[in-house]
């Protein structure tokens, strides 16, 4: 399906790309810490607000 050159390629382009993602938010990781306080808490809320919405759907179903 693939040719060994493009297994080569996509392997390597994923291990760059992997390390440059982990640099990059090695670098940007204090500015993250200042600008984005609350984000967790917005995330768990939004995740049990989901959670409630498909305990009502299954719920109300039966």
């Amino acid at each position: 399906m693939f040719s060994t050159g493009q297994m080569i390629f996509a392997i390597a382009f994923a291990v760059v790309f992997a390390i440059i993602i982990v640099i990059s938010y090695k670098k940007d990781f204090k500015l993250h810490q200042k600008n984005y306080k609350g984000v967790k808490w917005i995330g768990i809320f939004f995740t049990l607000f989901v959670i409630l919405l498909l305990f009502i759907k299954f719920f109300l179903k039966e």
